[in-house]
């Protein structure tokens, strides 16, 4: 997983900010913004316009984009594994330039994680690079919201998988002590 933004603490978000920024369900709509947001945030890998499509219509109920006063801001894209649907596999997040440095990757996550539907998710994956600081600082902010019971291990060799072409992606596995669903 990689992630172009850097992590920020909630208190640090100002309400002004955080007020006009409206967390949704991508739809098909949204695609080609998507694609446009993720192509203007190295270092993440840009997939295909159709893959961020089928992100949008395919896996909306495991993806969310955030919006300020009517433009993209930002977008995670994730689902939940086919053989443990109880973990939800984090893809991709990205923010806008614009909007970062004020919390709003961590804010989408909250989101996504207390959706109806996504209950009961009992657990977090992603993969990240050794280098992503900010991807670390994200999930090592999720992992101590919820016990810092997070483990890492190698998921795909620079060397084995890669054949020195990427590098190496760790998978960071959190599991959530709590999923409190909106409202509550």
């Amino acid at each position: 997983m990689d992630i172009s933004t850097p992590s920020v603490n909630a208190s640090e978000i100002g309400e002004d900010i955080k007020q006009t920024w409206t967390f949704l369900q991508p739809t098909a709509k949204d695609g080609d913004e998507i694609f446009n947001l993720i192509a203007d945030c190295p270092p993440l890998d840009t997939n295909s316009s159709y893959c961020n499509f089928l992100q949008s219509t395919h896996f909306h109920k495991t993806c969310v984009i955030a919006r300020c006063n009517g433009q993209i801001a930002g977008f995670i894209s994730g689902y939940k594994k086919p053989d443990e649907s109880s973990t939800l596999f984090v893809w991709q997040v990205a923010v806008s330039h614009q909007y970062r440095g004020h919390g709003l990757a961590f804010n989408m996550l909250q989101d996504l994680i207390t959706r109806d539907e996504l209950h009961p998710i009992t657990a977090i994956e992603t993969t990240i690079t050794e280098d992503n600081r900010a991807s670390w600082a994200l999930f090592r902010k999720l992992d101590a919201r919820h016990g810092e019971h997070g483990e890492v291990s190698t998921f795909l060799d620079e060397d084995i998988h890669f054949k020195g072409k990427h590098d190496t992606e760790f998978l960071y596995r959190i599991p959530l002590t709590h999923t409190q669903q909106k409202g509550k």
